[in-house]
């Protein structure tokens, strides 16, 4: 048997165009949620920034979310309901000033590994340019009491965790900056 070398690690990016561009259809759009899906409608909006603040304009986030009764949209789940055409997973594209945007529903209570209910949250993964891994993080909402005993929240340091959480803007829409670096760095989970 011959020792064979391990492939060096490359960057995410730049990215391989097909099914990443908007022109290319539906999977990259922000709009995760037709109007057909069952639930309350939230639009998501935010900036994602380096350790000094500046954008990040080489990017796209990847959602993957429960839909508004807590199941996903995956053969692992087996609870079958109303909300089978909610596939619960969009992309979308950081803009040039690094703002992002999508539209979706919000997620209902999810049982984790143990069985205990997870808070409503979407599952991000963020993809750019000299990323030699994609990061993972989640998005959690102000309003849910859930908040205080999520297992997953709870893992993050207690003077971090507001940076996994949503804040709910005078016109409904919630806002979640992500920073990857620095002061105030958003919390990210291993893979």
């Amino acid at each position: 048997m011959t020792k064979r070398d391990i492939s060096p690690s490359q960057t995410v990016g730049p990215f391989f165009a097909f099914a990443l561009t908007p022109a290319t259809g539906a999977i990259f759009s922000g709009d995760i949620a037709d109007a057909s899906a069952a639930g309350q409608r939230i639009r998501v909006h935010g900036r994602l920034t380096d350790g000094d603040g500046a954008p990040i304009v080489d990017a796209f986030l990847e959602i993957w979310q429960a839909d508004a009764d807590g199941r996903y949209n995956h053969p692992r789940d087996p609870r079958k309901g109303s909300n089978s055409r909610f596939t619960g997973f969009g992309r979308t594209a950081v803009d040039g000033n690094g703002d992002y945007s999508f539209t979706t529903i919000k997620p209902g209570a999810v049982a984790g590994p143990d069985g205990k209910k997870q808070a409503p949250h979407l599952s991000i993964s963020i993809f750019a340019r000299g990323f030699l891994n994609r990061l993972h993080t989640r998005i959690y909402f102000a309003d849910e009491a859930a908040n205080a005993v999520d297992p997953v929240l709870a893992l993050a340091p207690v003077d971090a965790r507001d940076t996994l959480i949503a804040t709910k803007e005078a016109d409904g829409v919630h806002r979640f900056d992500i920073r990857v670096q620095g002061d105030r760095e958003t919390v990210f989970f291993q893979s």
